[in-house]
């Protein structure tokens, strides 16, 4: 596994629906309570890893430090944060050529990193990346009255409102519409 520094929209993401997958933001509801949902987490963001009972604990415990590092918006914040995440399991950086031979760096992490050291890599590349390519003010709170997620908007326009567009915004549209067929009732 490497993290390489230009993919920065696969690294925000990962830290972003990992941080969103807390009990806070659903309402009590934690989307990885157990082996079997770590691994479908995994698997939906490409990484090849089998899951150990000790993984779990070591994944909130990443879950939480990415969460305090996307609730900063000072850029020196976040740099702290995640330089303090990519230490956890960073081994080696280099400069290789990618797939399409362009040079390209990527960190790569420790032989005997784990699972959640592993993910702290990758989400700190993640964050770094992502700030230094779009700035402090894409890292964002989820515009729903009733949702606690946090993102970082890595859209071309910079104009994402929601930390699960699908879900968070389908709510918040749904919920307007109601109140103004509630409004359109109560004037006839």
């Amino acid at each position: 596994m490497q993290a390489p520094f230009e993919d920065y929209v696969r690294g925000a993401r990962l830290a972003t629906e990992l941080v969103n997958t807390a009990s806070g933001v659903w309402h009590g509801e934690d989307q990885l309570p157990d082996l079997a949902a770590l691994t479908s987490f995994l698997d939906e963001h490409g990484i090849a890893a089998e899951p150990v009972p000790s993984d779990l604990p070591a994944v909130h415990d990443v879950r939480t430090a990415l969460r305090a590092v996307l609730d900063e918006r000072d850029a020196d914040a976040i740099v702290r944060g995640a330089s303090a995440l990519i230490a956890r399991g960073l081994g080696t950086v280099d400069l290789a050529p990618d797939e399409r031979g362009h040079l390209q760096w990527s960190a790569h992490p420790r032989p005997d990193a784990g699972l959640g050291d592993r993910l702290a890599l990758l989400g700190g590349v993640g964050v770094l990346a992502a700030l230094r390519a779009l700035g402090p003010e894409r890292f964002r709170d989820c515009a729903s009255a009733t949702c606690s997620g946090v993102f970082i908007d890595t859209s071309r326009p910079g104009r994402r409102r929601y930390c699960m567009p699908d879900l968070c915004g389908n709510r918040t549209n749904v919920a307007a519409h109601r109140a103004r067929r509630r409004a359109e009732r109560a004037d006839t």
